[in-house]
């Protein structure tokens, strides 16, 4: 491998930046429509757009509508853009997944720039690489949700924010603004509050006297820059106000307000302990989490500017607290803070050398004892996810143990050549996360079943055509069915949570009681979709001796009146 000349700090050659581009499209790209679009989440964020070019209505881009029902509660923008790719591109899982995935390369991109405002090139390439190649970042790249776009957009901000504040440049001010404008676009005012508390927090260190703090703060005041951020923000908030009247408070106060204290309607979301991030981190890390260790272990052979590892350390740190004190956590939240995370990783590394070759050397063999473990204990693992899974003559288990044997074996090799070549540091440790893609692409490939409806789909509109598709109760769990079908999907005695608000908010024909699709079961010849859950409350219903089991398909099971 041929590398750029050593950068003045380090006595490792410079990653060339060509390889890190290489690497980055390769993680976001590699398979990225292999599998079909997921249920929950991802299924949701692809109805959506979908009905926004289908329906023809120019309300449903002022108010997004799902499974053909108001859906006020993100903002639009990921809609529009993911809309943008179906008009470009049609109606592919590829097509669905590219804003998260043109969403990291950007944050790589601004990595990189960053990197040389800082001074600090050769670190901010290795910190993107440890960024698209963290497990958590080759996961959120390539599903459709809201916190990759999110990531984007704050990341830029604090960062021309952190310019701004250290140069008063006006133009990275505007940037700075331009940028959270859209981060509020993104995924609603988390955006306003992370962005602020970061700000803040740099500037009470940054700032010599009370005065000087509040001189620097007044600077952000500009009414140029306010000028911007309203023009961005604004006109959507508005026109959503003017469309549907309690958009105001179903969005700022349910949304925002009671999300955050854990009184939302309906609750449909997880509360967690305290500490409910931190193993997170380390996984979203993996594998570099594991050279965290080194800062500790190996003392600094030059030193960063205080101020700079403070306003990093502010920028991955108060988001994680933020997310511990709110009442509803989710694991996906921690993308917002890895390209910050990253650069400061990547930057302390570089300031110890990336420690001793028996310290990287070391690392590289606890990697391989904890993989090796893994691989043993899941001999004899047995769970229904797993068990789905087959590939050639293997079962579930089988499979997965056959990739952490194979990345026990990369590894060992990593070992062995960080040893072996000191000079490449610590990019050899790249090779785990490509073997760690194969293995999920792998896993999502073939247990399609149960994590899609796509292949529920392709029975109905084969072996069942001409016959109206319902929903039992639940919407989440089969939220890709309407996306395959191309058509709004009627349920029959809901109990969804997404749907709860659109069905509450207006009457309609496509949330039907027990009684409604009673009526129309005798009326109508009807595929009914009911998961393994619901089938013994579905035995009990009124209408259930009308319909006969036709077929089980992963968690389903579809009947025909």
């Amino acid at each position: 491998m041929s590398f750029v000349p050593p950068d003045h700090r380090t006595q490792y050659p410079v990653i060339p930046t060509w390889l890190v581009w290489c690497l980055a499209i390769f993680f976001v790209a590699y398979g990225l429509g292999s599998y079909p679009i997921l249920d929950n989440n991802e299924g949701l964020y692809a109805e959506i757009p979908r009905e926004m070019l289908a329906s023809g209505d120019w309300t449903y881009w002022i108010i997004p509508h799902l499974n053909g029902l108001a859906y006020m509660e993100k903002p639009p923008l990921l809609y529009w853009l993911t809309a943008i790719s179906f008009a470009l591109f049609g109606e592919h899982e590829w097509a669905a997944r590219l804003v998260p995935a043109s969403s990291a390369l950007a944050c790589v991109g601004m990595m990189l720039w960053f990197g040389r405002q800082i001074g600090r090139i050769s670190a901010a390439r290795l910190a993107a690489i440890i960024f698209i190649s963290g497990v958590g970042v080759i996961a959120m790249s390539r599903t459709l949700m809201f916190d990759m776009l999110l990531t984007a957009f704050l990341s830029g901000a604090l960062m021309c924010g952190y310019l701004f504040n250290t140069t008063q440049d006006k133009k990275k001010l505007y940037w700075s603004v331009t940028l959270l404008a859209f981060a509020l676009l993104a995924k609603g005012f988390v955006a306003i509050i992370l962005f602020c508390a970061v700000t803040l927090a740099y500037l009470i260190l940054l700032s010599a006297s009370i005065g000087d703090f509040f001189k620097r703060l007044g600077a952000w005041f500009s009414w140029r820059a306010l000028g911007l951020f309203f023009l961005i923000a604004a006109p959507w908030h508005v026109a959503a106000i003017l469309t549907e009247p309690i958009f105001a408070w179903f969005y700022f106060v349910n949304e925002h307000v009671l999300r955050f204290l854990g009184k939302r309607e309906p609750h449909d979301y997880y509360a967690g302990a305290w500490w409910y991030y931190l193993p997170r981190m380390i996984i979203y890390l993996f594998p570099w989490s594991f050279f965290l260790p080194l800062l500790i272990l190996v003392k600094s052979v030059q030193q960063s500017a205080k101020s700079l590892h403070f306003f990093m350390t502010s920028a991955w740190l108060i988001p994680v607290l933020f997310f511990s004190l709110s009442s509803a956590k989710a694991n996906y939240y921690l993308v917002v803070v890895m390209p910050l995370a990253a650069m400061q990783l990547a930057i302390a590394l570089e300031d110890r050398g990336f420690g001793q070759r028996w310290a990287r050397l070391l690392i590289g063999l606890v990697l391989t004892g904890l993989l090796a473990a893994l691989a043993w204990w899941f001999k004899g693992a047995e769970y229904s996810w797993i068990s789905a899974l087959s590939i050639y003559s293997f079962d579930g288990p089988g499979f997965l143990q056959i990739c952490l044997i194979s990345m026990t074996v990369i590894c060992a090799l990593v070992s062995f050549v960080v040893w072996r070549y000191p000079q490449w540091g610590i990019l050899p440790f790249a090779s785990l996360p490509v073997a760690i893609l194969f293995t999920l692409l792998s896993v999502l490939q073939f247990s399609g079943n149960w994590t899609s409806t796509l292949p529920l789909v392709q029975h109905l509109q084969t072996d069942t055509s001409g016959r109206e598709v319902f929903l039992y109760k639940v919407f989440e769990n089969q939220s890709s069915l309407p996306f395959y079908l191309k058509q709004v999907v009627r349920v029959a005695d809901s109990r969804s949570s997404d749907l709860f608000w659109g069905n509450k908010l207006h009457r309609n024909n496509i949330v039907l009681s027990d009684t409604g699709f009673d009526k129309v079961s005798d009326q109508e010849k009807i595929s009914l979709i009911v998961l393994d859950q619901d089938l013994s409350g579905f035995a009990n219903e009124r209408y259930a001796h009308k319909f006969t089991s036709s077929k089980k398909i992963g968690h389903s099971t579809l009947f025909l009146n």
